[in-house]
């Protein structure tokens, strides 16, 4: 999510963090600045909707704040942060899960083609936007190993853990999740 290269970005960022850590509100709007983007695009390619998803990146910097004394400079800072947002939309999946079972006599009908996310308009090619829209399309069960996978960079044992998963039963959903977004890119993005 973010790396950890050297380049002038990654100075301003740890000088950013440096200073959030110690109290200057000015340093967490500038660490917002230089990180909202990408984490409400991993919220988004999660929770499927550009309004959970803007609701779930302003919760991810509030846990920020107040976690920041308890970063371990030992992980790098674009883990931790993406660990946080996983984490929260996660929790965010698994109780609509809940609340749809509780409240809704028949399921929701799936929610229609994606908006452009800010990973989407970053995307030039019209390959890479049919492939947003395929995965925006997936079930839960699929879309959300092969985002932590693919956009949140984790590692099967680590999706695991957050799913409360066996690593065998990342691998399968992952393997079917690539199954249907082939079949789904072979018929010109169709469901």
């Amino acid at each position: 999510m973010v790396a950890d290269s050297g380049s002038a970005g990654d100075a301003a960022l740890r000088e950013a963090i440096d200073r959030a850590e110690r109290g200057d509100a000015e340093a967490f709007g500038e660490l917002y600045r230089l990180l909202a983007r990408r984490v409400n695009g991993l919220c988004r390619h999660l929770l499927g909707s550009r309004e959970d998803a803007e609701d779930a990146t302003s919760e991810v910097f509030l846990r920020v704040r107040v976690a920041l004394g308890r970063y371990d400079r030992s992980v790098p800072f674009g883990a931790w942060l993406t660990g946080i947002a996983t984490h929260l939309c996660v929790d965010r999946l698994r109780r609509r899960g809940r609340e749809r079972r509780l409240f809704d006599p028949e399921p929701l009908p799936e929610a229609g083609g994606p908006e452009p996310s800010p990973l989407g308009e970053l995307m030039a090619d019209e390959e890479r936007a049919a492939l947003g829209r395929a995965i925006a399309r997936l079930p839960e069960r699929h879309r959300v190993p092969l985002t932590l996978r693919y956009y949140g960079e984790m590692s099967y044992d680590e999706i695991a853990a957050r799913l409360g998963l066996t690593r065998e039963q990342v691998a399968i959903n992952l393997f079917r999740a690539k199954q249907r977004l082939r079949r789904s890119l072979a018929r010109g993005g169709t469901p």
